[in-house]
């Protein structure tokens, strides 16, 4: 069964309106919020029975231009839409996913950086690398156990994430929507599993909103963080796909020049190397 696409499509489905569909509404005619399976079946030109089947999950071979019929009925973006056809075509068997290595030239090239903070991210936002001014700004991950290395784990489940993000919720829920999104080319990942299963249980937001089904591109944006030690900063951020791992990327971090979260990253750099120890080895 495809739980991905049932969730899926499901939680699309309830999004959207009768009004904003074009379907006429009668008064007191609506027992479930959005559209009913046979209006998404009509609006997109397929048989109610074969829409239910795809929407239990079914084994159901899908053509792209039924793809791009339901993307419409259900109103859905571009990355929702790509997500479609990610979960509704899933591999057959999942393979044992490969441990990611850090090249050393991948390396030098965070550490090359040291006026920005950059972070290298891998599978499941696990966090393969950070420069000194990225360890200052968020926390020292190289310096934790292995499993404690994400990013999303971070977001959810260190109370200091919380004081950092001036908007934690909104913040989170976008990284939730980003997992989403990996969530749907691995399905079968069993760190993935382990990595939701703990986030699901310990923390009630994150169980309800993996069960919203959003998804999101983290590509660019900014944030605004409250720092403890140099206080506010808003950051714009990009990332950057690896060519030799496309599951791998760079989050590079910028600031406006002449404006105080550019003062006060200078702030957090000069105290990230005050704190280094002095005893350097070797």
């Amino acid at each position: 069964m495809n739980t991905e696409l049932r969730e899926f499509l499901r939680s699309r489905r309830a999004r959207v309106t009768p009004e904003e569909a074009g379907l006429p509404v009668f008064p007191g005619s609506r027992r479930v919020p959005g559209l009913r399976r046979e209006e998404v079946a009509q609006l997109a030109g397929v048989s109610v029975d074969y829409y239910v089947r795809l929407e239990r999950g079914k084994n159901v071979n899908v053509s792209e231009s039924v793809l791009d019929a339901l993307a419409r009925a259900l109103r859905l973006n571009e990355t929702e839409r790509a997500h479609l056809y990610t979960v509704a075509k899933p591999t057959r068997k999942s393979q044992a996913l490969p441990p990611q290595r850090v090249r050393p030239g991948l390396r030098r090239a965070v550490d090359s950086m040291p006026d920005v903070p950059v972070m290298l991210l891998g599978r499941r936002t696990d966090v393969l690398a950070t420069n000194a001014l990225a360890r200052a700004l968020y926390k020292d991950f190289e310096a934790a156990p292995p499993h404690e290395r994400n990013m999303i784990r971070f977001i959810f489940l260190d109370p200091a994430a919380r004081e950092l993000y001036d908007d934690w919720e909104g913040n989170a829920r976008l990284a939730v929507a980003s997992l989403h999104v990996y969530a749907g080319r691995h399905p079968h990942d069993p760190r993935l599993a382990a990595l939701v299963g703990e986030l699901s249980v310990r923390d009630n937001d994150f169980r309800r909103w993996w069960a919203d089904n959003d998804v999101y591109r983290h590509a660019h944006g900014s944030k605004s963080l409250h720092h403890p030690v140099v206080g506010d900063i808003t950051l714009a951020y990009e990332s950057l796909t690896v060519d030799a791992d496309p599951e791998m990327s760079l989050a590079l971090h910028t600031v406006e020049p002449g404006s105080p979260s550019e003062q006060n990253l200078r702030l957090l750099a000069s105290w990230a190397l005050a704190e280094q120890p002095s005893d350097v080895a070797h």
